[in-house]
C-alpha cells in the first residue's frame, strides 16, 4: 500500500497495472520514485496546471516534465493501452460494436508556439494545430468500443473534416492477441454520424466486411431522389444500433474531465498525444 491516496492521484489498482509497463531504471544514480513521479504527472494533467505549479510533494517539476517527455517520445505511454486492451480482449471484455466521432479542443495561448497545419505527420514540425474562426484548435478523432473505452485515436488540426480521417482512425484499432494469432483490427459493427456519410467510407467498410450504421445527410437523400431510379436504393439504417452511438459522446465527456486534455496547453503533438493516451489508459483500467 502507498498510504493515503490524495485527489487526482493513482489508486493502488491503477498503479499495480501501470507499474508493469514502466521501463526499469538502469545502472547509476537511483531515479525518483516512479509512483510519485507518475502521480505528479497525472495531477498536472487532471488539473491543467503549469508544470511549475505542481505541488512540491511530487518532487522537482523539472523531473516530472523530463520523465513525461521521455516516456512520451520513447513509446512507453503508447505501449500501455495496447497491452491492457490485449488482456481485456482475452477475457472477452471488449464490445466490438465500435463508435467513431471527433471532438474539438481549444488550444491555449501557451500551445500556440507549435507549428499548425492540416497534415497528420507528413510535414516536419506539424503539431496538430489548425486555425479556424475560433482560433487555434486540435481535433481528436476517436474510435471507442461499445462500453465507451478508446480503441484508438488520431490528432489533427481543428479545421480538418471528420470523414477525411475515418480510415486513419480505423487503422489505429489494433488489439493484439495473448498468445499466437494476428492482432484484431476489424470490428463487428461501426456506428457513426452523418459527418461520415460518404461513398468512400461505405465502400471501405464493405470491402473489409464490416457492418455499419451511418445515416445519410439530407442533401444526399435529396440528390438520390432527384435522380430517380438512377439514384439507387436507400442505404441500410439500423435505428437500434444507431441509438448506441452515444457511447462515444460519453467517452469524450469522461476524457474531458481532464482539464489538461479539455484545453490543450502542450506545444507538441507528442506531449498532447501522451495526455490523451494517459487519460485513455485509466479509462481502461
Amino acid at each position: 500500500m502507498f498510504g493515503v491516496v490524495r485527489r487526482h492521484e493513482l489508486s493502488d489498482v491503477e498503479w499495480e497495472v501501470l507499474s508493469r509497463f514502466l521501463p526499469r531504471s538502469g545502472t547509476g544514480r537511483p531515479r525518483a520514485n516512479d509512483r510519485v513521479v507518475l502521480n505528479g504527472i497525472v495531477w498536472k494533467l487532471r488539473t491543467g496546471s503549469a508544470w511549475r505549479d505542481v505541488p512540491e510533494r511530487y518532487g522537482s517539476w523539472q523531473t516530472l516534465y523530463m520523465r513525461f517527455r521521455r516516456w512520451a517520445l520513447d513509446g512507453t505511454f503508447s505501449r500501455v493501452p495496447a497491452q491492457v486492451q490485449a488482456e481485456k480482449d482475452a477475457t472477452g471484455d471488449i464490445d466490438w460494436l465500435v463508435s467513431v466521432d471527433s471532438t474539438i479542443v481549444r488550444a491555449h495561448q501557451h500551445a500556440a508556439g507549435g507549428k499548425w497545419g492540416q497534415s497528420i505527420g507528413d510535414e516536419a514540425g506539424d503539431h496538430a494545430l489548425g486555425r479556424s474562426r475560433g482560433g487555434l484548435s486540435t481535433k481528436v478523432h476517436l474510435a471507442c468500443d461499445g462500453r465507451g473505452r478508446p480503441l484508438g485515436f488520431v490528432l489533427t488540426g481543428g479545421n480538418t473534416n471528420d470523414c477525411t480521417r475515418f480510415e486513419h482512425v480505423m487503422e489505429t484499432i489494433r488489439v493484439a492477441r495473448i498468445g499466437p494469432g494476428r492482432p484484431r483490427t476489424r470490428p463487428d459493427h461501426v456506428v457513426a454520424d452523418k459527418g461520415y456519410s460518404s461513398r468512400k467510407i461505405r465502400t471501405h467498410l464493405r470491402r473489409r466486411g464490416i457492418r455499419h450504421t451511418i445515416p445519410e445527410r439530407a442533401d444526399q437523400v435529396l440528390n438520390r431522389l432527384n435522380r430517380g431510379s438512377r439514384g439507387g436504393r436507400p442505404v441500410g439504417f439500423d435505428r437500434q444500433a444507431y441509438r448506441l452511438r452515444n457511447v462515444v459522446e460519453r467517452c469524450f465527456n469522461r476524457l474531458k474531465q481532464w482539464r489538461g486534455l479539455a484545453t490543450r496547453y502542450d506545444k507538441t503533438r507528442e506531449s498532447y498525444q501522451a495526455t490523451v493516451t494517459i487519460a485513455s489508459i485509466l479509462l481502461w483500467i
